[in-house]
């Protein structure tokens, strides 16, 4: 790694604009700051969802898919940048299979809730489908790779497996909707 910030103000961005990771400088509301806003908060809850009790398996998800979120961050920072690949989808769905093989099929829908750390996933699973559009809509305007979107939109999925799985381990039932 090349230096260090070790200032973390810088004034720079006192007017408005922000510096993306190319030297470019856009307004703070621009798509891509959005973007790059939405993947920043989806990260942060999953760092909450850490300092729940979980198990390791899940934590170790979390991990690994807090580094792509990160490359995500990167890759939405310098424009026309790829470093979120395919790979990084298909390792998703394992891990999303996997779990949801420990979950009794869904026969009715069910809310949010449970235990905490359940209830954290599926707010991070919301947070998760605004990153994705506001990934979405970014690439309507401007060059984006699509695998950004199919991650964020497996991602959300893997979140719902994730916090009934949670709530399977907390022994906490899933919340049924009541028609």
């Amino acid at each position: 790694m090349g230096y260090r910030l070790s200032k973390i103000y810088t004034r720079t961005g006192d007017d408005g604009k922000t510096g993306l990771g190319d030297g470019t400088r856009v307004i703070k509301d621009s798509l891509r700051i959005q973007a790059i806003g939405s993947v920043d908060e989806l990260n942060s809850l999953l760092g909450l969802i850490c300092c729940e009790q979980i198990d390791q398996e899940s934590r170790d998800i979390i991990n690994q898919v807090q580094h792509r979120l990160f490359d995500i961050g990167g890759e939405l920072s310098i424009p026309g940048h790829s470093i979120i690949s395919s790979d990084s989808t298909l390792w998703l769905e394992q891990q999303l299979d996997r779990l949801n093989n420990e979950l009794s099929p869904l026969e009715d829908f069910i809310l949010p809730g449970g235990c905490k750390a359940g209830a954290v996933c599926h707010v991070a699973r919301t947070v998760c489908r605004r990153a994705e559009r506001d990934c979405i809509t970014l690439g309507g305007e401007e060059a984006l790779s699509k695998d950004i979107a199919s991650f964020l939109n497996r991602l959300s999925d893997l979140l719902f497996v994730m916090a009934r799985y949670q709530n399977k381990l907390a022994g906490e039932p899933d919340v049924l909707w009541q028609k």
